[in-house]
């Protein structure tokens, strides 16, 4: 779950004044990002709408529907960022859109993310700052907060982040002006995406490792 994600996404919407008692919550994903949403949103009472391609699986539908989440389906899985903003409108509800929010929503500096969370473990370790943090890139959020992270408390820590091979970012990466993919063929669901996200901060990564 990215219960973490969520909670920071729903803290950024309620602070700017776009949730109400009553606003509809919409959100573009298929994965654990819509289930942690749903999962709140029912906390707070209000509807939530995860807009997802037609293609997923049944046990993410089935998980976003337990939290009590609804699923609007689209055959075009790269239509799913319009089809929500629409969506959102149409219903009188807010767009999430953790892809763009996620780099901003975290407290990079501190406050339970997930950079601050690993070197408190790393305590009790012989090594408390790492050489390396490696991670994946879905909306980019992570190696954002990482990279942040490292660089405001002056660790000598870096950040790679191991991307498919059929995923834009580490070619965003190589080049600027590689924006977007016809088609994004990874293998797990989530990591690797066919556009270059908003959240995705190339500045605060070190290092990109392409996955065969």
């Amino acid at each position: 779950m990215k219960h973490r994600l969520a909670r920071s996404l729903f803290l950024y919407a309620l602070c700017n004044g776009w949730i109400g008692p009553d606003t509809p919550i919409v959100e573009a994903s298929s994965g654990s990002t819509a289930v942690s949403e749903a999962y709140f949103a029912r906390m707070l009472g209000l509807r939530f709408i995860a807009v997802v391609p037609r293609s997923t699986a049944a046990e993410k539908i089935a998980a976003i529907e337990f939290q009590g989440g609804q699923c609007h389906f689209t055959d075009d899985p790269g239509a799913v960022y319009q089809e929500a903003e629409q969506l959102a409108r149409e219903v009188g509800g807010h767009y999430m859109d953790q892809f763009k929010y996620a780099e901003r929503a975290t407290d990079w500096r501190g406050n339970n993310n997930i950079a601050e969370s690993i070197f408190h473990q790393l305590r009790q370790e012989r090594h408390t700052v790492p050489r390396w943090i490696v991670c994946g890139a879905g909306t980019g959020g992570t190696s954002a907060t990482l990279g942040r992270f490292v660089r405001y408390n002056h660790y000598a820590t870096e950040v790679c982040v191991s991307d498919p091979e059929g995923s834009i970012f580490h070619r965003y990466f190589a080049d600027r002006h590689t924006l977007r993919l016809e088609r994004c063929e990874c293998l797990i669901e989530g990591i690797g995406r066919p556009r270059v996200e908003p959240s995705f901060i190339p500045e605060a990564v070190d290092r990109m490792i392409v996955v065969h």
